[in-house]
């Protein structure tokens, strides 16, 4: 066992498949990276779609098997690949299993590598019993260990880089910084009396309903859409199509900004730069926590709507301390951009979206110091790459 607080250097594998969106490249690339600035040792990301992460993070190249950047060796995960051998950890990016003939090859090294299942984060209450806790394979002679990210101490934390909050305060902070950002986009920064909102989401939220109330409002709101399943229902409100990234479109109070998708250090400036963001999956709905602005999630789909059970739990662990009208207003608007009508109805016009968005926003200022305040407590349930290295070191 490593002694206490004695940083061990060691070799992983991160395997990832790229199962829907880019949640999943997403979350298991800032791990590798995490691990590789962190702890020193030598980092291999194994992935199935290079493109994504490309999109990602432009310096990955598509079209190369082995390529290092940012620390990490990138590897295309391909039928054919060599594998060599086995580090001395292994993550399972969300459960989505490792190649057979590497997991014989585990099962055959001397020590056996660890193996760990990184799970999807949730705010539910099992969480922090199942958290670290070992399965034995059927078949082989190998364990893994279940490591879940989590909000509160007891659980993996979530992932954060060690000078995140120094260059989001500075950010956010600068004026000159904020207005470099929209002119490197095309466009002029939004005036100091509006409201500035980032959306991104899936297909189903009530993206029509809330621009039709943004558009009648009382106060001016620039929203920022980056390229994704927001922008059909964006051009269907306003009788476009596919106007192109960089266009403006304008309806009674309400612009619309058409952004490019966004590499994920730029995507961070966009949360810094928004007074609300709307989120989507995990990675830009922790990137929204750590972003200190009011937020609003649009949960992955999931059969039986057991997503809904997540979604509530979050609110609740979000909202304990918040005062009861904004943390209220707060909940109807999450349920209506989800497509829940508050009566069983679950669709995304469900004509409530609008109502609930004018109750909410007067609490803006409220929820700012909520979110600021939420974004300092998240740092006490730790790192997520240094307490998986130091859960690590304690098995190997």
């Amino acid at each position: 066992m490593a002694g206490a607080g004695k940083a061990v250097i060691r070799c992983w594998d991160v395997f990832c498949r790229v199962v829907d969106n880019y949640g999943d490249a997403a979350v298991c690339w800032r791990l590798a990276q995490q691990l590789a600035s962190a702890r020193g040792g030598a980092v291999r990301i194994w992935i199935d779609n290079l493109e994504v992460l490309h999109a990602l993070f432009p310096e990955v190249a598509p079209g190369k098997s082995r390529q290092r950047v940012a620390g990490v060796e990138v590897c295309a995960w391909t039928q054919d690949a060599d594998f060599e051998a086995p580090a001395d950890v292994v993550v399972d990016g969300f459960g989505g299993g490792l190649p057979e003939r590497y997991l014989e090859a585990m099962a055959g090294r001397s020590p056996r590598p660890l193996w760990i299942t990184l799970e999807y984060l949730s705010a539910e209450s099992w969480v922090a019993g199942h958290h670290g806790l070992p399965s034995r394979h059927p078949r082989l002679a190998l364990e893994r260990y279940f490591f879940f990210p989590g909000f509160f101490p007891g659980t993996g934390g979530l992932l954060r880089e060690a000078d995140l909050e120094a260059r989001r305060d500075e950010f956010q902070r600068q004026a000159d910084l904020r207005a470099r950002f929209w002119r490197n986009l095309g466009f002029a920064p939004p005036l100091p009396e509006a409201i500035a909102a980032s959306v991104f989401c899936y297909s189903g939220a009530a993206v029509a309903e809330t621009l039709d109330a943004w558009a009648s409002g009382v106060k001016a709101l620039v929203a920022a859409v980056p390229r994704g399943p927001a922008r059909a229902p964006v051009e269907a409100f306003f009788g476009v199509v596919d106007p192109g990234d960089g266009k403006v479109l304008r309806r009674g109070s309400l612009e619309v900004r058409l952004l490019p998708f966004l590499p994920q250090r730029r995507y961070d400036e966009l949360l810094w730069a928004c007074d609300w963001n709307f989120v989507r999956g995990e990675d830009s709905f922790v990137r929204a926590q750590w972003a200190a602005r009011p937020l609003v999630w649009h949960i992955y789909p999931q059969q039986a709507r057991t997503h809904w059970v997540k979604l509530d739990a979050f609110l609740d662990v979000y909202c304990a301390g918040l005062e009861s009208e904004p943390a209220a207003a707060l909940r109807a608007f999450w349920h209506a951009w989800n497509g829940s009508g508050g009566n069983g109805t679950v669709h995304a016009a469900n004509g409530v979206a609008g109502p609930a968005w004018h109750a909410l926003w007067p609490h803006s200022l409220r929820l700012r110091k909520h979110a600021e305040t939420w974004a300092a407590r998240l740092a006490a349930a730790g790192e997520l790459a240094e307490n998986l290295a130091r859960f690590c070191d304690e098995r190997l």
